[in-house]
C-alpha cells in the first residue's frame, strides 16, 4: 500500500496520483478498483493500470482504501441570495457548502435582488465566482424582474456568460411569452429552463393536494398545477424546436408526459430534486416547516414514479434544489413559513441513501448528478474522469456511518429535511481543479 497523504485544504502538487479506489465514471461506463492520475487541474489518467507499481514511487499519493471516486457533482439551478439576501447564503458561503458536498460546479438561480436579468448581473456573478472554492455558471432571467411579460436580454447574457435562461421557480403562465422566449432560445443555441406550476391552481397551496393535506387541514397543490404547465411546454416545443429542461418534476404525469416527449424526438430532459426522491408528503408530519418545499413533496406513489424515472433515464438529472431561508422565514406556523431547504450538502448523501435501500444504483445517481447535467450545459470540461478533463472530483466513503447535525452545515442557512437523519455515507475528499477544497 502506497503511504496515504492527508493534504490540507488548497494541497495542490503539480502532479498526484489517487490509488486503490473504486472508481465509477458514467461518461466511460467505468465501474472498477483503479486510479487517477492528476497533473495541474487536470485529469492525465484513470483507470485500472493507475496503480503505485505502474506511477512510481516518487510521486505524491492519496490512498483512497477503496472508497469511492466519481467526477465532481454538477448542481442545476442553487439559489444564493447574493446579491440583495446575503444573510442567507453568500458565493463564498455557497462555495464551502458545495465543496463539503462534494459538488464541484454550481449553476446559479437568477432570483436574486435585483434579479439576474442583464448583462451587467451576469458579470457580477462570474466575478463572484474569485470568492468561490467551487466552480460557479450563472442562469440568466428569461423575463425581465421575472415578471413573465418582458423577454430579458438574453442574447447579451449568453455573451457574458450565462449557460442558460431560467425564470428561477416562477412559471411564465402567458403562453405567448413562453412561445417567444422559446424562439429567442432557440435562435441563441441556448438551453431554457423553466419551472412548471399552474399559479392559480397551486397559488394559495401550502402542500400536496391529498388525504394528508386533509388532514392536516391545509390547502393542497395538485399534481395537475405541474403536469398542465408541462404539457403546454411540450406543445411549444413541438412548434419551436427550443432545447428544453423541466428542473422539477414531482409527479407520475409528469414523468409520463417527459416519456412521450422523448419518444416523439422531443429536445427536452427533466430534473429532480434530491428531496422529492428522498421523502414523502407524510414526512411533514405535525406541521414540520423543513419540509415545505416547492414542488412539494408528493405521495409515496408519486416518490416511486420519480425513482423509475431516474432508472429508466426518462429523468436526467438530480439536483439538490437548494433554497437558503432563514429562522425568521421557516420557523413560523405551516401556512406561514416559507418555501425551501438548503440541499448543496445533502444532494449526495441523499442519493447514497437510495443506493443503499436498492432503489437506485451508483452509476445511475452519478450520471444523473454529474456526467448528464454537464453534457445538458455544455460543459464539456468536466462530468467525466476522462483524460483531458478537469481534475473535479468526488471521494466517498460509502458505509460511513453517522447522524446529520443541521447546526454544523457550511449553509449561512440551515434549513434541512435532513436534520437529525441517520447517514450512510460522506465525502472524503472534494478536488476542485487539482486542488483539495474539502475538507478545510
Amino acid at each position: 500500500m502506497p503511504d496515504r497523504v492527508t493534504p490540507d485544504r488548497g494541497f495542490f502538487a503539480p502532479r498526484y496520483a489517487l490509488l486503490n479506489g473504486h472508481i465509477i465514471d458514467p461518461s466511460t461506463g467505468f465501474d472498477d478498483i483503479g486510479g487517477v492520475l492528476i497533473e495541474g487541474d487536470q485529469i492525465v489518467a484513470s483507470g485500472n493500470d493507475i496503480t503505485q507499481d505502474n506511477i512510481g514511487h516518487d510521486l505524491p499519493v492519496i490512498d483512497c482504501a477503496q472508497k469511492i471516486v466519481i467526477p465532481g457533482l454538477v448542481d442545476v439551478g442553487v439559489t444564493i441570495g447574493e446579491p440583495g439576501n446575503e444573510h442567507r447564503e453568500t458565493l463564498k458561503s455557497a462555495g464551502l457548502a458545495a465543496a463539503a458536498g462534494g459538488v464541484t460546479t454550481i449553476v446559479t438561480m437568477p432570483d436574486t435582488s435585483p434579479t439576474i436579468d442583464d448583462p451587467a448581473l451576469i458579470d457580477f456573478i462570474r466575478r463572484g465566482r474569485d470568492m468561490s472554492i467551487v466552480n460557479m455558471h450563472p442562469l440568466g432571467a428569461i423575463t425581465k424582474g421575472l415578471k413573465g411579460e418582458e423577454i430579458a436580454e438574453i442574447g447579451l447574457m449568453l455573451e457574458n456568460g450565462a449557460v442558460g435562461i431560467c425564470d428561477g421557480r416562477t412559471s411564465i403562465n402567458n403562453a405567448l411569452v413562453m412561445r417567444r422566449a422559446m424562439l429567442y432560445a432557440r435562435d441563441f443555441g441556448a438551453l431554457l429552463i423553466h419551472h412548471c406550476e399552474d399559479p392559480n391552481l397551486g397559488g394559495s397551496g401550502m402542500m400536496h393536494e391529498g388525504e394528508y393535506a386533509s388532514q392536516l387541514g391545509l390547502a393542497g397543490i395538485p399534481s395537475a398545477a405541474e403536469a398542465m404547465v408541462l404539457a403546454r411546454d411540450m406543445r411549444l416545443v413541438r412548434l419551436t424546436n427550443t432545447r428544453y429542461h423541466v428542473p422539477l418534476i414531482s409527479c407520475a404525469d409528469s414523468v409520463d408526459i417527459i416519456k412521450r416527449a422523448k419518444l416523439d424526438g422531443l429536445p427536452v430532459t427533466a430534473g429532480v430534486s434530491i428531496n422529492n426522491l428522498c421523502f414523502s408528503d407524510t414526512d411533514l408530519g405535525d406541521y414540520r416547516t423543513f419540509y415545505k418545499l416547492k414542488p412539494p413533496l408528493r405521495t409515496l406513489d408519486e416518490r416511486q414514479a420519480l425513482i423509475d424515472g431516474i432508472n429508466s433515464g426518462i429523468i436526467d438529472v438530480i439536483c439538490s434544489n437548494h433554497d437558503p431561508q432563514d429562522v425568521e422565514t421557516k420557523r413560523l406556523p405551516f401556512e406561514e413559513a416559507a418555501f425551501g431547504a438548503v440541499g448543496l450538502e445533502t444532494l449526495l448523501l441523499g442519493a447514497l441513501q437510495l443506493v443503499h435501500s436498492g432503489d437506485c444504483s451508483y452509476i445511475d445517481i452519478i450520471r444523473a448528478m454529474s456526467t448528464k447535467p454537464a453534457e445538458l450545459l455544455g460543459l464539456g470540461n468536466i462530468g467525466s474522469l476522462q483524460p483531458g478533463k478537469n481534475a473535479d472530483i468526488a471521494i466517498i466513503d460509502p458505509d460511513f456511518p453517522w447522524v446529520l447535525d443541521a447546526d454544523k452545515l457550511l449553509s449561512k442557512s440551515k434549513n434541512t429535511p435532513f436534520d437529525k437523519a441517520h447517514m450512510q455515507g460522506k465525502i472524503y475528499r472534494t478536488i476542485v481543479g487539482g486542488k483539495i477544497a474539502h475538507p478545510n
